[in-house]
């Protein structure tokens, strides 16, 4: 039993009606970097609870009120997403801010998949395009009819990237990082024009989607049903997202990228880079010529933020223990440096 359920059972009987049961499940390690979930059964409701990190290296991660007003904003468009059922700012029911969302039923598609789906052509073929199809409903809904002005900043957005993440891995850099350097050079020598403003999701990946299990008859076998973690989502301009995947996306044969492989290690079946770009410059209608910027300065803000982690972790390890997080900023860009030198397209 979690010590806050009798305060959250008080807080659910106000904000939802009934009297329970209340069963609270924990559905990840506190350990994890990501926000900590929990699965809350409160009568007939099924609901998934999430609660910002123990350890947070950005201010917008584990924004529990932005990732509300997000999803209350998404709830008449047709982008994928779970419900908002509740959420609250007040720490003293359960000891941080929390939100309360529809479960959805399904699996991240990562290893390992489900054993009737791994060997699956026809879904290892869709899992991609379903992915392109729904960040490209996302980037497309009109952010200012949904009420999400004033929710980011998007005048000068791609401008600010690389002094807004140099400054943030400035903050705690205790270690040479000349790729760090040498991609920072060529971000500014090769800033394009502004693009398209959207929702950003901030975040999109493998980790970050949902699948469908189980399909209806004459359903394809990959479905998406949601996307999820919002809780970095702003407005920005959407190609970010896409340069994000695509930077993380393997191809059968080709050296694995850092993160790439460790989704799913055998990319046999899936589409290549080159067809979800396509797919998505369909989808939108908008120029992909810069793309490769977008992959990069993805990369970037990710290394950042990473070893934002490795260097949080130097300060609180116990002696002899071997850190988590040394070796994933140095990869991340140096995944960025081969793509700058065209050895990944």
């Amino acid at each position: 039993m979690q010590e806050f359920e009798p305060a959250l059972a008080a807080w659910l009987r106000i904000e939802l009606g009934g009297d329970g049961p209340l069963v609270v499940r924990p559905l990840q390690s506190e350990a994890g970097i990501a926000n900590t979930l929990f699965i809350v059964d409160w009568g007939e409701h099924e609901m998934v609870l999430r609660r910002p990190p123990a350890a947070r290296i950005t201010a917008s991660q584990g924004n529990i009120d932005r990732e509300a007003r997000l999803l209350a904003a998404l709830a008449g468009t047709n982008v994928r997403h779970p419900r908002l059922i509740a959420s609250t700012n007040d720490a003293a029911i359960i000891g941080s801010p929390f939100v309360l969302l529809e479960r959805i039923k399904g699996f991240n598609p990562i290893d390992p998949l489900p054993h009737h789906l791994a060997g699956d052509a026809d879904f290892r073929a869709g899992l991609g395009p379903e992915i392109i199809d729904a960040l490209a409903a996302l980037a497309l809904v009109d952010w200012r009819a949904v009420g999400l002005e004033g929710f980011g900043k998007p005048d000068g957005f791609l401008a600010r990237q690389v002094d807004r993440w140099l400054w943030q891995l400035d903050s705690y850099r205790f270690r040479p990082l000349p790729d760090a350097d040498a991609i920072v050079d060529w971000l500014r020598a090769n800033l394009p024009e502004p693009g398209p403003i959207g929702i950003m999701h901030g975040d999109y990946s493998l980790f970050n989607v949902m699948f469908a299990e189980h399909r209806d008859p004459g359903e394809s076998p990959a479905r998406l049903a949601a996307i999820i973690d919002w809780d970095t989502a702003t407005i920005g301009e959407p190609l970010m997202d896409l340069g994000h995947l695509l930077a993380r996306w393997d191809e059968p044969g080709e050296e694995p990228s850092s993160l790439g492989s460790s989704d799913i290690c055998d990319r046999t079946g899936l589409a290549s880079r080159a067809e979800l770009a396509d797919r998505y410059r369909e989808r939108t209608g908008w120029n992909l010529d810069h793309i490769r910027f977008y992959e990069v300065v993805s990369l970037f803000k990710l290394g950042c933020i990473m070893e934002g982690h490795h260097a949080h972790e130097m300060k609180s390890l116990p002696a002899g223990d071997p850190p988590q997080f040394a070796d994933t900023a140095p990869a991340l860009f140096r995944d960025a440096v081969r793509i700058i030198r065209g050895e990944r397209t």
